[in-house]
């Protein structure tokens, strides 16, 4: 069997690459944060005005699960196109939807101030930050790990995923400056200048992606490529098994990476009464040793195989569920943060690192773009969109059978942690269905299902 074909790159144009990605990434993670935690800590009030703070989170929650509801429609448009116009246009496409769209929801007005009407925009805002995001990270993976060489592709290709922790770090960041000598965001006009700082962002990704090369792997397949215009009917009849595998297997990471960074906060600050500073601390710490848990993750797969190092964090996750929420129930900060750290900073991203290299390489070069996205984006509405929503709803339900204590909700850590062990045994036994992926050839056409 010949050996893989590939065109030769430098090591600057890796790097620039990887940078390049990176900057998408951290915008939409950097997006990501930013409405998760104004969904725990703002939206509510400003633009879900109710009788009870709990019902006014819930409805803030639901948009937050919009944005991932139409993820999966950006995934197809974006990735079909990714697929036949080319990875470095569309990734070009997609970053500017998303900083636009987050741009503009700093600069709409509140409820008090339009009525209806607000909650309208923010949902519209939230619909198109989903509609870029669908592609967005799909892409990324993609061109980088058609970049990389074999034998480094887990490494190379999680290294645009360290914008994960880039933009999670400065969304907390700006929202624990904001949150010093301010007694109550919700009355302040500060809370948007986070969201337009995204514009910053994205003039600086814009710049960097006009200097990128397409990948490698496109300029070679682009010709087949164009003659095989795969429509979405024939890609699930083709490759539903592999999508379906992709969709399972990133149940734990998706979903834990929302329930972490968005419930565990509004269950640390809203439910046992902690100052919201302690919740942005908390994932300031978890997104810094989560910077260092992602490359790692992707040298472990290049040495141990994809399928070993996701199944081991994946397991990691499920055992230290009940530990982590019992800690969190506490309502101390050291607990929380200690407990953010290991849950989201090491088992969450771990996985993450890994499935990098891991999706991209379970699929055939003609149509690895939309399939990548339909696997993640699919997931994502699944794992990630709706788990504050359903954690919110637990939180509130288990609120009715101690409407007194000095915390209602409290013991609702319980079964929000078997909800995660559940996700962690969806991921665990899709490990054992997928065969090993590393450095497979990324000319092929068929998928590896």
């Amino acid at each position: 069997m010949p050996p893989p074909v590939r065109l030769a790159l430098t090591v600057s144009e890796l790097r620039r690459a990887a940078w390049t990605c990176s900057l998408g990434s951290a915008l939409e993670y950097y997006d990501f944060a930013l409405y998760s935690l104004a969904s725990a800590l703002v939206f509510g009030p400003l633009f879900f005005p109710s009788a009870t703070p709990l019902t006014s989170l819930i409805a803030s929650f639901a948009t937050y699960f919009v944005g991932f509801a139409v993820r999966p429609v950006g995934g197809i448009i974006f990735g079909r196109l990714g697929d036949h116009i080319g990875r470095k246009r569309v990734l070009l496409m997609t970053v500017t939807l998303m900083g636009l769209a987050s741009t503009a929801i700093g600069l709409i007005p509140t409820y008090q101030t339009i009525g209806i009407w607000a909650p309208i925009l923010l949902i519209t805002a939230r619909m198109l930050q989903g509609l870029g995001a669908g592609a967005e990270q799909a892409g990324a993976a993609v061109m980088m790990t058609e970049y990389a060489p074999p034998g480094q592709r887990g490494f190379y290709a999680s290294l645009p995923f360290l914008g994960i922790q880039i933009g999670t770090i400065i969304a907390a960041l700006v929202y624990c400056s904001l949150l010093f000598g301010v007694t109550d965001i919700t009355h302040s006009w500060v809370w948007r200048l986070p969201f337009l700082v995204s514009a910053v962002i994205l003039v600086v990704a814009l710049y960097m992606r006009l200097k990128l090369k397409e990948s490698p792997t496109f300029e070679i397949i682009q010709r087949e490529v164009a003659e095989e215009r795969e429509s979405l009917g024939s890609l699930l009849r083709s490759s539903g098994r592999t999508i379906l595998a992709g969709i399972g297997v990133r149940m734990a990471e998706n979903g834990g990476s929302s329930i972490y960074q968005v419930l565990a906060v509004s269950y640390l600050v809203n439910t046992m009464g902690l100052p919201g500073l302690w919740g942005t601390t908390s994932l300031i710490t978890a997104a810094v040793i989560g910077g260092f848990t992602v490359p790692a993750a992707g040298m472990l797969s290049d040495r141990f195989g994809r399928i070993r190092t996701y199944r081991t964090f994946a397991i990691l996750q499920a055992v230290t569920a009940l530990p982590v929420w019992y800690a969190f129930s506490t309502g101390r900060p050291l607990p929380a943060v200690i407990g953010l750290s290991v849950a989201l900073g090491v088992t969450t991203w771990g996985m993450f690192g890994t499935q990098a290299a891991m999706l991209p390489e379970m699929f055939g070069a003609r149509h690895r773009y939309m399939a990548v996205s339909m696997s993640r984006e699919v997931s994502a509405v699944i794992g990630g969109g709706l788990t504050p929503l359903v954690g919110s709803c637990i939180i509130r339900w288990v609120a009715t059978f101690s409407p007194h204590a000095a915390h209602p909700g409290q013991m609702s850590w319980l079964p929000i942690s078997v909800y995660v062990m559940f996700l962690a045994g969806i991921t665990i036994g899709t490990t054992f269905i997928i065969p090993e992926c590393r450095d497979r050839d990324l000319v092929e056409h068929h998928d590896i299902l």
